[in-house]
């Protein structure tokens, strides 16, 4: 009988994939849960994930000519109830705050006071306030385009919540833009979506589907969204960012107008756009396997752990002199525009117990470096991408040259890992029994092992998809936007259609 494989994360992937999840992040120290129902404390390696993650994102807004801005995170009912679809989508989620002060109740506690003349809603998207601005700033065709982005907290009340995938209240960014012509806010709509696919494949490591969501999917109030789609370990799918093409909704609903080269005053175009902490969900999600956290070199806290071994004190200063000179010679390079982090592990703890640390936070490569290797100027390397035993040595100098190309590999192999993922588990169904098969999970004891997305045809009716919907929680993810033009029957009710859709279980 074969020795069954032991692992730091219990359970594993297959034997309960959401308490995998929620064991990976508690392994590597990443968030806890708070003493306020369904909000996150982000530790500090979770938060430098989210750091590294704006840090890049910013750069790539601002090189496509956006600039930041911070608005109020209270927002005026009346705001929200100028555009009427945009409150109806948001009414459940809203935290409203109803008094200004706290006052002694007399019986030793506090009671609210100083109610509001008009409730003010918590921040949950910020069209409506930014709008507000926006007609103020907004006259001519001289002052278009408008391009701003902030990044701040949102508030939603979610009843279900799950750390970094869906929290009341989470960290993201928006952007929110006013343009003089329908044409340019579509292409900044598209030139959104692009970017955040960009971000996803060269900095997360993670391929994704770009396209339009649905009617029914749609943002409350928007003409047209867009998103990118990616797929996690389980074969669902998990939204990664969303750009929406507002039209003139929201401008007629805050007034902002300008006065056209022709000297008449039109409504503007607007869009907004955003991603969140849920991205650290997709990069635990996507990678991650039963020994812990595996993290992109190019947005990981931390690039090197360096494990010292010795036996005594001479052995030690003998160590560690090497090191801090091996680490300085690190620092002075230079990989992807930032310096590479190493750390140096002098905890007293055993070899075996620091490793396993670094492992379980997925930290891209570990160094052991003891007497023996000093004598023949190596280190002794293990790597996150590969198997925990898979370790080797190598020349110090010869590791300080290709370091740079080594996490460039390791960055490209857990790319190709979630590729395969996505090209294993995706298929095209015609027959509406295979369909609902491939959608039903494959044993009782694990329901969240299912077939993956599904790229099946669609006749465009909202009863169609409400209808796959209700039968096995499989939603329309998005219409692919190089999607072919292919004749074919809706794989609800076999009216034709000219194009596939993704279909998925989601997060």
């Amino acid at each position: 009988m074969a020795k069954k494989v032991r692992n730091a994360i219990s359970p594993t992937r297959e034997e309960n994939y959401p308490i995998w999840y929620q064991q990976v992040i508690k392994a590597a120290d990443m968030a806890e849960n708070s003493e306020v129902r369904g909000c996150m404390v982000i530790k500090p390696w979770g938060y430098t994930i989210w750091e590294n993650i704006q840090k890049n994102l910013d750069s790539m807004f601002k090189e496509t000519g956006h600039v930041n801005a911070y608005f109020p995170i209270f927002i005026p009912k009346s705001f929200f109830e100028k555009e009427a679809e945009h409150v109806e989508g948001f009414a459940k989620e809203c935290a409203v705050v109803t008094h200004s002060r706290l006052e002694n109740d007399g019986k030793g506690g506090l009671k609210p006071a100083g109610e509001l003349t008009e409730e003010l809603i918590v921040r949950p998207t910020s069209e409506t306030i930014i709008g507000s601005s926006f007609s103020k700033w907004v006259n001519s065709y001289r002052d278009l385009p408008l391009l701003i982005n902030q990044w701040a907290n949102v508030v939603r009340w979610e009843m279900r919540t799950r750390i970094f995938l869906r929290t009341t209240e989470f960290l993201w960014q928006e952007g929110h833009t006013v343009h003089a012509t329908r044409q340019e806010a579509e292409d900044e709509t598209d030139l959104i979506l692009n970017l955040y696919a960009e971000f996803a494949e060269k900095y997360m490591a993670l391929p994704v589907y770009k396209g339009e969501k649905t009617e029914a999917e749609r943002f409350p109030g928007a003409v047209k969204t867009y998103c990118i789609e990616a797929m996690m370990q389980d074969r669902k799918a998990l939204q990664a960012g969303t750009s929406h093409f507002l039209g003139t909704n929201f401008a007629k609903a805050s007034n902002i107008k300008f006065q056209n080269k022709a000297g008449l005053e039109e409504f503007a175009w607007t869009t907004s756009w955003g991603v969140s902490t849920r991205l650290i969900g997709a990069l635990i999600m996507a990678h991650s396997d039963d020994d812990g956290l595996i993290l992109p070199p190019r947005l990981t806290p931390s690039h090197i752990a360096i494990i010292p071994i010795y036996r005594n004190e001479e052995e030690q200063q003998q160590v560690m002199e090497f090191i801090h000179q091996f680490q300085e010679k690190i620092r002075k390079i230079r990989y992807h525009e930032q310096k590479l982090v190493v750390e140096i592990d002098d905890r007293e703890l055993r070899g075996g117990e620091k490793v396993w640390y670094w492992i379980k936070k997925g930290v891209p490569v570990r160094l052991e470096i003891g007497p023996r290797d000093i004598e023949n100027n190596s280190v002794f390397m293990g790597r996150r991408d590969f198997a925990v035993k898979d370790k080797f040595s190598i020349d110090a100098d010869e590791f300080i040259s290709e370091v740079t190309n080594i996490l460039d590999e390791i960055q490209d192999n857990i790319y190709n890992r979630a590729l395969k993922n996505l090209h294993d588990h995706t298929r095209k169904i015609d027959e509406q029994e295979e369909f609902y098969n491939y959608f039903t999970p494959l044993n009782k004891e694990n329901p969240e092992i299912h077939g993956g997305f599904a790229l099946s045809h669609w006749c465009g009716s909202g009863a169609c998809e409400e209808k796959i919907k209700n039968d096995l929680k499989v939603t329309i993810r998005c219409i692919p936007n190089d999607a072919e033009s292919e004749s074919g029957n809706c794989i609800c009710c076999g009216k034709e259609s000219n194009s596939r859709v993704v279909f998925a279980k989601s997060y």
